[in-house]
């Protein structure tokens, strides 16, 4: 899809009543303020500065509020085992994320993404070349093999992003990124 191996996005992936439960809930967690967005972590703590996993890390098991979504990734074949990590990113308008690839030698070749609240536009780029995706509220983002390992991903900081039929003016923005980790023995 979008001329990138790997990645697949699926629309409406979960209905609107279990979109306003995901974020009535969400919103109920204590907050991460040690980056310029607020965080939450499930299952282990993703060291950005270190760009690690550390086995001491480990917070326990995914909460009960994220199975049903953890389960699904995997009834509907998009993970091979369930997710044992996520993490909860808050963007408000003019925050966004720096390109990146997600630690490799941290997490397995599926990294999952669901959307929540407001849309926002996505970059992904490989050298010279640069696809703009929309993530809509309720979307589901798939990024593995080439998508996942060879194409960044992020979200400029900026207060509006340019669409087909217009301009969106950025707000709330929320996702939960369900990854599993890769622990070194």
């Amino acid at each position: 899809m979008f001329g990138i191996n790997g990645l697949l996005y699926i629309p409406q992936y979960i209905s609107q009543a279990e979109h306003h439960r995901l974020l009535e809930t969400v919103d109920v967690q204590p907050w991460r303020t040690d980056l310029a967005r607020r965080t939450q972590h499930y299952g282990y703590v993703y060291d950005y500065r270190a760009r690690k996993v550390d086995p001491s890390a480990h917070l326990g098991n995914l909460p009960v509020w994220l199975h049903p979504i953890a389960t699904q990734l995997c009834t509907d074949g998009l993970m091979p085992a369930a997710p044992d990590q996520a993490i909860v990113n808050e963007y408000t308008s003019g925050q966004g994320i720096a390109d990146h690839i997600d630690c490799v030698p941290c997490f397995d070749d599926m990294i999952v993404s669901l959307s929540l609240a407001a849309p926002v536009v996505m970059q992904l780029k490989r050298q010279e070349e640069q696809v703009a995706l929309l993530l809509e509220p309720c979307s589901l983002l798939l990024l593995r093999g080439e998508a996942r390992y060879r194409w960044t991903h992020g979200i400029p900081r900026r207060r509006q992003d340019r669409v087909v039929d217009g301009v969106l003016h950025r707000q709330r923005r929320v996702s939960i990124t369900f990854r599993k980790v890769i622990l070194a023995s």
